[in-house]
């Protein structure tokens, strides 16, 4: 077994299903983070090597600070493959692609934009506990219809009551402890 911020994940399994052992992290969120971290799909944990291990976990304990992979450029549709002994410093629009490469990351931006890196506001396992207790606290001290459902511990959503809310009973309690 791999041991990873704390989560135990079994050699036999994928990679992209180990990862949703983590709280937080779901089939499409795994997919893309072993996209980000260029691990096959059909990689087994037992298959992982120290480095990809190691990127895994610098990756996911904090990902706001990981770089975003450069973008490779589109060839246009008129795009006629080179010979393979061709350098890459000779290739069309090569220079450009190389100057991305070498230039310094821009800086983070400071709130949340569309269309912007999907993974980079990613929150696992008590980072993600303790901002939906905050969220669920803020509904409750505001006094919203959703806060007071909540605090009575019943159903949010506007399931039904009167004969099966045993599951928010349950789950809608003060204090969300898992």
């Amino acid at each position: 077994m791999v041991h990873i911020l704390g989560v135990q994940l079994f050699e036999a399994n994928f990679v992209k299903h180990a990862l949703t052992q983590f709280y937080g992290i779901s089939h499409h969120t795994a997919s893309r983070i072993c996209a980000r971290l260029q691990i096959h799909d059909t990689c087994r944990v037992r298959h992982l090597s120290a480095t990809q291990i190691t990127s895994i976990a610098a990756f996911l304990s904090s990902p706001a600070t990981s770089p975003i992979p450069p973008r490779a450029p589109l060839a246009p549709i008129t795009f006629q493959p080179s010979l393979p002994s061709t350098p890459l410093q000779n290739l069309a629009g090569a220079r450009t692609y190389l100057a991305q490469l070498d230039a310094p990351p821009p800086p983070l931006p400071r709130v949340k934009t569309k269309g912007m890196d999907p993974l980079r506001w990613l929150r696992i396992e008590t980072d993600l506990k303790n901002e939906m207790r905050e969220n669920i606290a803020h509904q409750r001290m505001i006094g919203s219809y959703v806060g007071k459902r909540h605090a009575m511990g019943l159903p949010v959503r506007g399931q039904n009551t009167q004969t099966n809310a045993r599951t928010a009973k349950k789950l809608n309690r003060v204090e969300r402890h898992r």
